[in-house]
């Protein structure tokens, strides 16, 4: 079954499908890999839009734009597609603001980002090379993926 971003939308949550897996056609990475990247970038704005909100009370483009490192026009353009999709709001002279659908993804999102540096941690991996790396994975592992180091990490050895 393949489960597209339109689809989860509808069920309440904007994230990466768990498979890629059609019944009727073999598992196509390249497609996964697409479709990671592209909601990789989403995910990322909405954690921190969360987290400059937990920070300051409110995420303004201008601290968004600084914090990851791009351009304000940049940072405007991927707010206007948070928006679209549901997952932000703004108001005039104020900051970004995530919806409660938007703050359930960016639970999510730290969720699997801590999850994936535990584990690493766990094999051996320096914190600090854990974290870089687990930015990049954190976007395209799977649930299946994910619930496996979860039960690696649950594992008293």
């Amino acid at each position: 079954m393949h489960v597209t971003t339109q689809q989860n939308r509808k069920e309440g949550h904007a994230r990466m499908p768990d498979t890629f897996l059609d019944e009727n056609k073999p598992a196509n990475r390249f497609a996964r890999a697409r479709e990671a990247q592209a909601v990789a970038l989403l995910e990322d704005y909405v954690e921190m839009i969360g987290d400059l909100s937990a920070e300051l009370g409110e995420a303004r483009v201008a601290d968004i734009a600084e914090r990851m490192h791009v351009s304000q026009p940049t940072a405007t353009k991927s707010i206007a597609r948070l928006k679209r999709e549901g997952l932000a709001t703004s108001r005039p002279y104020r900051g970004v603001f995530l919806t409660d659908e938007g703050a359930r993804l960016a639970d999510r999102v730290r969720d699997r980002h801590r999850t994936v540096v535990a584990f690493l941690i766990r094999m051996g991996v320096p914190e600090d090379i854990a974290e870089l790396d687990a930015e990049g994975i954190e976007h395209h592992v799977s649930q299946v993926t994910l619930s496996a180091f979860e039960a690696v990490l649950n594992c008293k050895t």
